[in-house]
C-alpha cells in the first residue's frame, strides 16, 4: 500500500507547539490468523513480512475474541496479497497448518508509533530540510538547528526528547564558537536546564559542565589513536587539555602528563577527572594561556626530559589557533643535548578551507615555526567540519634547528578565539 499510511494527519503541518494527539490516525493492515499452538514459530519464520513499527505489537488478540488463535500484523508495503509471501514463507505456513488467506485489521496509529523523521516532516513546511541528528552528550542532545527550523525549535527539542530514551535536555547551538573559552552559548529547547553531564568515551568517565567548556563526541576515536601512540613512562604536555580527553587515558595508561587549559571552568573539571578517573598523582594540571604554558612548564621540564629515553608528546588540539602558537618554540631552550634521538614528536590540529588541506596545514606549521616541514611530517585527516572545512592533525619531530634556534620577540597574548562555523561541532 502507499506510504502514506505510515504518514501523520496532514492537520499538523506548520505545527509549532507539539500535540501528540493530532497525529492519530486508524490505517488498515493485512494479518494472519494463527493458531496460539505454532504461533511463535509463525512470527519467527515471517519476521521480515510482519509490521515493525515503535510500539506497536505484532500480535493481536483476534476478532473473535477466540483464545485459540491470534491475528499476526503485516507490514502493508511488504504483504498486500497471499502471493505476496515468498517461496520459504509460503511452505512455512503450509507446515504448520495456517492458511495464507489475509484477514484485515484496523490499527489506531499514535504519536507514540511514529519515528522523530515522520514527526518533523509531518510538521515541517515540505520545501524545506528536516533535521533529527544531534549529537548525545550524556543526558543532552546538542543541535545545530538552522534559520528556517528555528520556529519549531521547541517542537523539535520535544521530538527529540520523546524518542530517544535517556535524553533529557535538548539545547540548541546559537552562535558560533566565538569564545576565548570554546565554549557555545545555547538555550535549552526542551526538558530540564541541567548541563553538567556524564559521559564515557573509550572506557573514561567525564564530567563537566557542557555548556562552559569544550566537549565533541565525534572527536572519541581521534582521541584514542593519539594516545595509541603514547607509551608507559613517556610525557605528554597537553597544550589545549579541555577537560581531559587526552591526558587522562595517557595518565591511565601510565604516561606522566603536564595538562593545561586557560578556561578555568576546563581547568576546574580537567582536576575533577583527574580525581574521578584515579590518576590525580600523575597528571599536573595548569590555567595558563597556550604560549605561557610552553614557554613556563613545559620550557622548565623538557632540558632533564630530552637527557632520557622515555617519548615526549605535544598535544596541540585547537584546531582554530594551534598552528599559530607553534613559534612558541622557536629558540626555547638553549643547550642542544648532545644527540637528537629523543627530541618531542609535536600532534598539532588545524582547519584547512583549501583545496590542498594537507599542504596548507603543513605551509602554515612551517611558516609558525621557521622551519620546513615537508617531507618531515605526517598528516591525519580527521574529520570534516564543514562543507569544505576539514580538520587534520599535523604530526612530527620538533626540529632542533627550531627548539635551539634564534629565539623569537615575544608576541603580544593571542587572543584565543574560535572561528567554527556552525556546522563544525
Amino acid at each position: 500500500m502507499e506510504p502514506k499510511l505510515y504518514r501523520p494527519p496532514p492537520e499538523v503541518r506548520g505545527m509549532t507547539s507539539l500535540d501528540k494527539e493530532a497525529f492519530t490516525q486508524t490505517i488498515t493492515v493485512p494479518a494472519l490468523r494463527v493458531p496460539t499452538g505454532v504461533l511463535n514459530k509463525v512470527v519467527k519464520s515471517l519476521r521480515k513480512a510482519t509490521i515493525q513499527r515503535p510500539g506497536v505489537p505484532r500480535v493481536v488478540q483476534d476478532k473473535e475474541q477466540s483464545n485459540d488463535f491470534r491475528l499476526v500484523l503485516l507490514d502493508p508495503r511488504r504483504v498486500s496479497s497471499p502471493s505476496s509471501f515468498s517461496e520459504a514463507e509460503a511452505e512455512s505456513l503450509r507446515s504448520f497448518g495456517v492458511s495464507e488467506e489475509l484477514h484485515y485489521y484496523e490499527l489506531q496509529l499514535t504519536y507514540d508509533n511514529l519515528k522523530s523523521e515522520e514527526v518533523l516532516e509531518a510538521v515541517l513546511p515540505p520545501d524545506l530540510d528536516v533535521t533529527s541528528a544531534f549529537s548525545r552528550v550524556g543526558h543532552i542532545a546538542h543541535m545545530n538547528l538552522r534559520d528556517h527550523q528555528l520556529p519549531y525549535k521547541n517542537l523539535i527539542g520535544q521530538v527529540i526528547m520523546d524518542k530517544n530514551p535517556g535524553v533529557t535536555c535538548v539545547v540548541n547551538k546559537t552562535n558560533i564558537i566565538d569564545s576565548t573559552y570554546r565554549n557555545f552559548r545555547m538555550e535549552v529547547l526542551a526538558g530540564e536546564e541541567d548541563m553538567v553531564a556524564k559521559v564515557k568515551e573509550n572506557g573514561v568517565t567525564y564530567e563537566f559542565d557542557f555548556s562552559r567548556v569544550y566537549w565533541n563526541p565525534r572527536l572519541s576515536t581521534e582521541h584514542q589513536r593519539v594516545v595509541q601512540l603514547v607509551k608507559r613512562g613517556d610525557t605528554v604536555f597537553d597544550v589545549f587539555a579541555g577537560v581531559g580527553p587526552f591526558a587522562i587515558p595517557a595518565a591511565r595508561l601510565g604516561a606522566n602528563v603536564l595538562a593545561n587549559d586557560l578556561n578555568p571552568e576546563s581547568y576546574r573539571w580537567l582536576q575533577h577527572n583527574c580525581k574521578l578517573n584515579k590518576v590525580e598523582s600523575k597528571v599536573r594540571v595548569f590555567n595558563l594561556d597556550g604560549r605561557a604554558f610552553i614557554r613556563g612548564p613545559l620550557k622548565q621540564e623538557l632540558p632533564a626530559l630530552l637527557k632520557g629515553t622515555s617519548g615526549v608528546h605535544m598535544v596541540m588540539n585547537l584546531p582554530a589557533l594551534a598552528l599559530d602558537f607553534l613559534d612558541a618554540f622557536r629558540g626555547l631552550l638553549h643547550q642542544e643535548p648532545p644527540c637528537d634521538e629523543n627530541l618531542p614528536t609535536v600532534h598539532c590540529y588545524g582547519f584547512s578551507k583549501d583545496d590542498n588541506p594537507d599542504t596548507d596545514v603543513v605551509g602554515r606549521a612551517s611558516r609558525s615555526l621557521g622551519f620546513p616541514l615537508e617531507n618531515r611530517c605526517s598528516v591525519h585527516f580527521v574529520r570534516n567540519v564543514a562543507p569544505n572545512k576539514d580538520m587534520l592533525c599535523v604530526r612530527f619531530t620538533l626540529p632542533k634547528e627550531v627548539l635551539f634556534g634564534k629565539p623569537t620577540e615575544e608576541p603580544a597574548p593571542k587572543r584565543q578565539k574560535c572561528e567554527e562555523t556552525k556546522n563544525a561541532t
